[in-house]
C-alpha cells in the first residue's frame, strides 16, 4: 500500500529550483499541497523530515509524450500504465501525458474511454491524454469538441506522415487546426512529408535496401524541414498556435527558429533520443542494435545534430523535451527483419529522460538548472494549462517534488532499468545528476531505489482549454486583424462595350454578382449560381 504522510518537510540546506530562480529554502507539504516555501518555517510536530542539505529540490518532471499500452504497427508497447509510470517516478517524472491513437474511422471518444479504463486502474502518477486526429470528417469534428468539453482533453495530435493510415491532407490539416483554434486546444503536429516518405521507402526497397538504414535513407531531413515549414504556414493561415513534435533535425530546427523570429506562435518539442544520439546507429553491423534505434523522424546522420538540438532547448527555440517513450522488444522489432518499413517505430526513455538531459544539457554547459526545470517541467505545465499548479514549487501547488543530487551519479544499464524493453539506448552512459526522492501529490513514492507507490494511485488530470501561454497573443491578434479585415472592392458591374449586353434577370443566363452570397470572410458558405 501507499506510504502516506499528511505532513512532509524538506529540511534546511536544500536549494529550491524553479524555472526563473534558485533560492535556499525549506518546503512544507500538507495533504498533497505545498503549503510553505521559505526559511525558518513553523512546522507541526510529527511531520516527516527529509534531509535535502546540499541537494536541489525541483518540481517533478512532466513527460509530454509517452506511449503506454499502445497498439502500433502490429505490436503492443512493452510498458503499460503501471510499469511505465513506475519507471517515470524512479527517474524524477511525476506526470506523464499519454497518447490515444484511434484507428482510421474509429471513434475518438471510444478510443479515449478504452484508454482511460485501463490507465485509471494502473497509473502510479498523475497523467493526462492527447488524442490523435488520425482521420477527418464531421464526426471527428464533433467528437473533438465533446472531448474538450466533457472529458478533460485539451490537445490533439495530427500527422503529416503515415500515408494511408494517420496522414491528413493539407486541407484536412487546415480544417483540424481551425477547429483546434475554435475550441482552444493545443494542436500538436508530426511534420514529415508523408507522400515523399512513401516514395522514398519504395525506392530504397527497390534498391535492395531492407535493413534499418532504410529508415534514415527514406526519410531525409529535408522532408522534415519542408513539412515543418508547411505546417507552420497552414497554422498561420488558420490563426492557430502550433506545437511541433519530435523536432529531430538542424534544418527543421532552423525553420522553427525563423518562424519564431517572424513572430509566429510556434512551440517545439524534441525527444531525449534526438537530442543525444545520432543516426550512425542504423549502420551498425548488428541488425538488432540498428533496429532498436528505429523511430520517426529517424535519428540524424549528421553527428552535430544532437548538440544543435540541445542548444535549441537551451535558448528557447525548442520549449520542451519529452521521452516519446514507446518501447518494443527486439522480437517485436524483428517483424521487419526483411523489410525496414515493418519495424515498429519507437524508443524507450521514460526513466532516463531527466538524468540524461541533466548530463548532456546542464553538465554539458547548454543550460543552467533553471532552464533544465523549464524544459523538463515548467514549460509543459504552461503549454498544457497546468501552471503553476504543476511545474513550480510555490505555496498552493501540487506537491510533485523531486530531491535531486547534482553530485550523485549512476551508470545507465538495461540490467537495472524499470522501464520495458530489452535494450537501453543509453547503455553505459554515466549520468551526473540523479533523483534521490520522488514525491507525487504529497506521497513519498520513491526513495533511494525503494518504491512505496500503489498501482492506480495516480489521478487523471483534466486539462483546461485556451492556455494563455499559447492563446493570449493569438486572441489579441484576432482583434487586430478584425480591424484590418479583407474587404471586397466596390465596382460598377462590368459591361463589355463591344458586344450588346443581355439583360440580367433572376431567370436569365448570367450570374448576378449582387445576388451572390459569396463572402471572403467565409461567413456564407454557399455560392448561388444558376445554369440554364
Amino acid at each position: 500500500s501507499c506510504d502516506h504522510w499528511n505532513y512532509l518537510f524538506f529540511s534546511l540546506g536544500g536549494k529550491v529550483v524553479n524555472d526563473d530562480c534558485t533560492q535556499e529554502a525549506d518546503v512544507y507539504i500538507e495533504n498533497g499541497i505545498i503549503q510553505q516555501v521559505g526559511k525558518e518555517l513553523m512546522i507541526p510536530g510529527g511531520a516527516k523530515v527529509i534531509d535535502a542539505s546540499g541537494k536541489l529540490v525541483l518540481p517533478g518532471g512532466i513527460d509530454t509524450s509517452v506511449h503506454l499500452e499502445e497498439n502500433f504497427m502490429n505490436a503492443t508497447t512493452a510498458d503499460d500504465y503501471y510499469s511505465g509510470t513506475k519507471a517515470a517516478l524512479a527517474g524524477g517524472t511525476t506526470m506523464v501525458i499519454g497518447h490515444v491513437l484511434p484507428e482510421r474511422n474509429e471513434s475518438l471518444l471510444e478510443a479515449y474511454e478504452k484508454c482511460r479504463s485501463s490507465a485509471d486502474s494502473k497509473s502510479c502518477c498523475d497523467y493526462a491524454l492527447h488524442v490523435g486526429v488520425t482521420w477527418w470528417g464531421p464526426k471527428v469534428l464533433a467528437e473533438m469538441e465533446k472531448l474538450v468539453r466533457e472529458k478533460g482533453v485539451n490537445s490533439f495530435q495530427m500527422f503529416m506522415a503515415y500515408k494511408d493510415t494517420f496522414m491528413l491532407r493539407d486541407s484536412e490539416l487546415f480544417q483540424a487546426l481551425q477547429h483546434c483554434k475554435d475550441i482552444g486546444a493545443v494542436a500538436r503536429v508530426h511534420a514529415e512529408n508523408g507522400e515523399l516518405v512513401a516514395e522514398g521507402a519504395k525506392e530504397a526497397l527497390d534498391l535492395g535496401i531492407s535493413g534499418p538504414e532504410g529508415i534514415e535513407i527514406s526519410r531525409p531531413e529535408e522532408l522534415e524541414a519542408e513539412a515543418t515549414h508547411r505546417a507552420i504556414t497552414i497554422a498561420n493561415r488558420a490563426h492557430c498556435p502550433i506545437y511541433l513534435v519530435n523536432v529531430s533535425s538542424m534544418s527543421a530546427g532552423d525553420v522553427v527558429a525563423t518562424a519564431k523570429m517572424q513572430g509566429k506562435v510556434v512551440h517545439g518539442e524534441t525527444t531525449v533520443a534526438h537530442a543525444v544520439l545520432n543516426g550512425m546507429q542504423y549502420y551498425h553491423q548488428d541488425w538488432a542494435h540498428a533496429a532498436a534505434h528505429v523511430t520517426v523522424p529517424p535519428l540524424r546522420l549528421d553527428p552535430s545534430t544532437p548538440n544543435f538540438l540541445m542548444s535549441l532547448l537551451g535558448n528557447d527555440t525548442l520549449n520542451v523535451v519529452g521521452s516519446d517513450h514507446r518501447p518494443f522488444t527486439i522480437k517485436q522489432k524483428a517483424m521487419g527483419k526483411d523489410d525496414f518499413t515493418k519495424i515498429p517505430h519507437g524508443l524507450p526513455g521514460i526513466q532516463d529522460r531527466m538524468s540524461v538531459i541533466w548530463e548532456k544539457g546542464v553538465i554539458g554547459g547548454k543550460m543552467d538548472e533553471n532552464r533544465f526545470v523549464a524544459v523538463t517541467s515548467s514549460n509543459a505545465a504552461k503549454i498544457y494549462n497546468l501552471y503553476p499548479r504543476k511545474g513550480r514549487i510555490i505555496p498552493g501547488a501540487d506537491a510533485d517534488v523531486v530531491v535531486w543530487d547534482p553530485e550523485g551519479s549512476k551508470t545507465i544499464s538495461v540490467d537495472n532499468q524499470l522501464q520495458g524493453g530489452d535494450l537501453n539506448l543509453f547503455e553505459g552512459l554515466r549520468c551526473h545528476g540523479v533523483p534521490l526522492v520522488t514525491i507525487s501529490r504529497g506521497r513519498l513514492v520513491y526513495e533511494n531505489g525503494m518504491f512505496t507507490c500503489a498501482e492506480g494511485s495516480g489521478k487523471f488530470c483534466p486539462l483546461r482549454t485556451f492556455p494563455d501561454y499559447l492563446y493570449k497573443k493569438m486572441v489579441q491578434r484576432e482583434k487586430v486583424t478584425k480591424c484590418q479585415a479583407v474587404k471586397a472592392v466596390e465596382r460598377e458591374p462590368y459591361a463589355d462595350l463591344d458586344t450588346p449586353t443581355r439583360p440580367c434577370t433572376r431567370h436569365g443566363g448570367m450570374r448576378d454578382l449582387h445576388e451572390s452570397s459569396f463572402s471572403l470572410s467565409g461567413e456564407n458558405q454557399q455560392i448561388h449560381t444558376r445554369i440554364t
